[in-house]
């Protein structure tokens, strides 16, 4: 990858001399920051979930897009801007070239989606990525459309992916299809099933189990010497302290989902309903998720050295 990249971009010095130095990089998205997290657990969270990618042994890169730019790490003050400021673009694959363009009505601040920041990740030479939960089918899909851009993403860019499954508020079934059609490899960590955010438990299988970032870092090499592309998806669940039962959620999505608003702005107000019925519960499994899942990715990432 060409150090000097054909947009704006910016990386803070940490990641320079990272880059320089060959210490491992583990991307990390800020949607949490300005849209997934209330003020302050959302800053408090992002700042977290750094510290445990650093006590894994490797260095984090947040992803954001600051007044036309793209950075690749943030500083304490940017982090800062985006958990409070309004009126934070929430970008996707599509919505990148728009931030970047510079023309009128561009964005001031744009938040990076899974599909952005496995994007600026590729682009920055970063081969592993931490979020929460990814996008995917969601539940009348097959009427409506409604798919998530992180399923393509996942299909095409060569980015390892560790989350803690689809948000249970999607059809997870039809995303694991999907997942499987597009040829994403997914891989449980030491667990059979696809974990689904704050449940554990979903009832489908994932393609393989590895029970070591060792192993996981074996399968990540495997498909980066095929020359396929697209992710290895990890699937690390919740911790069982914090896990919610799937029966109990689905009573929660029952009770609300008629009153959810259409589009885009559905998932945010599930969300965040769902944290009001479960009287905080899936904001404190959500919370912990994000940490873990960024400790392992760091955990990966030296392993594989990159």
């Amino acid at each position: 990858m060409a150090d000097q990249p054909d947009f704006p971009f910016r990386m803070s010095d940490e990641v320079t001399a990272a880059r320089r130095d060959g210490r491992p990089l583990v991307a990390l998205e800020s949607t949490l920051i300005s849209h997934g997290l209330p003020y302050p657990e959302n800053i408090e969270v992002a700042r977290a979930s750094e510290a445990a990618v650093r006590a894994a042994g490797a260095l984090p890169a947040t992803m954001a897009v600051l007044d036309g730019m793209a950075h690749v790490g943030l500083a304490g003050s940017e982090m800062h801007r985006l958990a409070t400021a309004d009126g934070v673009a929430k970008l996707s694959r599509r919505d990148l070239a728009i931030a970047l363009s510079g023309v009128a009505g561009a964005p001031a601040l744009g938040a990076t989606t899974v599909s952005a920041t496995m994007i600026l990740a590729e682009r920055a030479g970063i081969g592993v990525f931490a979020t929460g939960g990814i996008g995917g089918v969601h539940r009348g899909g097959e009427a409506s459309m409604d798919v998530s851009a992180d399923l393509f993403e996942l299909a095409h860019t060569p980015v390892a992916v560790v989350c803690s499954g689809p948000k249970v508020i999607l059809d997870l079934p039809r995303t694991r299809e999907v997942l499987e059609t597009m040829g994403v490899t997914l891989v449980g960590y030491r667990s059979d099933e696809m974990p689904a955010f704050w449940a554990r438990h979903s009832g489908l299988a994932v393609d393989c189990r590895a029970d070591s970032p060792a192993e996981l870092a074996a399968i990540i090499r495997a498909r980066t010497r095929l020359g396929i592309g697209g992710a290895v998806l990890i699937c690390n669940p919740v911790d069982p302290a914090l896990a919610i039962g799937i029966d109990e959620i689905e009573g929660w999505i029952a009770a609300c989902i008629n009153d959810a608003p259409a589009g885009a702005a559905a998932t945010p107000w599930l969300l965040a309903e769902i944290a009001r019925r479960s009287k905080g519960r899936s904001l404190a499994a959500n919370k912990r998720l994000i940490i873990d899942n960024a400790a392992l990715a760091g955990a990966v990432a030296v392993e594989l050295g990159a």
